[in-house]
């Protein structure tokens, strides 16, 4: 980063070039409005003000695209960067002395209730399907203890002969 911070003269140079933005869009706002002097009240000021509106579009658009304003901007969006990371690495150091937990631990935290809960539905799933399936195999055992006594007399049981 050899970026020297602005200096008196860089600043300087910066605020010449803002103030010659603001005069040339003065001037063009002047000449837009006096193109027309014999025009109806309305009309002139219909005119002045599609001019100003001209001007100051184009004076903003070369402002905000200038070298100065975006080099500005990437300088403030660093400053905004590296005072974030300082903050964070600030408030972390700070949790870990007063030994409080940090997001990453309640994150940690969460995430390890929600996978335990998530394997105790599973297991309580699992369990509801055994007790199904056991519940069905004592009605059945408790349907064929009582089933002999139900059966029809002519249900006995044949034997085939081969044949000789």
């Amino acid at each position: 980063m050899n970026n020297p911070s602005p200096g008196p003269e860089t600043a300087a140079d910066q605020w010449s070039a803002f103030q010659r933005v603001w005069t040339e869009t003065l001037a063009k706002m002047m000449q837009a409005g006096f193109t027309t002097p014999d025009a109806a009240p309305p009309e002139f000021v219909r005119q002045l003000r599609t001019g100003i509106f001209q001007a100051l579009a184009q004076s903003w658009d070369q402002f905000l695209r200038s070298p100065q304003f975006l080099e500005g901007m990437k300088q403030w969006m660093d400053s905004a960067v590296a005072f974030r990371e300082m903050s964070n690495e600030f408030l972390t150091r700070a949790r870990q002395a007063s030994h409080l937990p940090g997001q990453d631990d309640i994150e940690n935290v969460l995430n390890a209730v929600g996978k335990a809960e998530a394997r105790l539905l599973e297991r309580i799933e699992t369990l509801a399907v055994q007790v199904k399936a056991m519940e069905q195999r004592l009605a059945d055992r408790d349907a064929g203890a009582a089933a002999p006594a139900a059966k029809p007399k002519d249900a006995r049981r044949r034997v085939r002969r081969a044949p000789s």
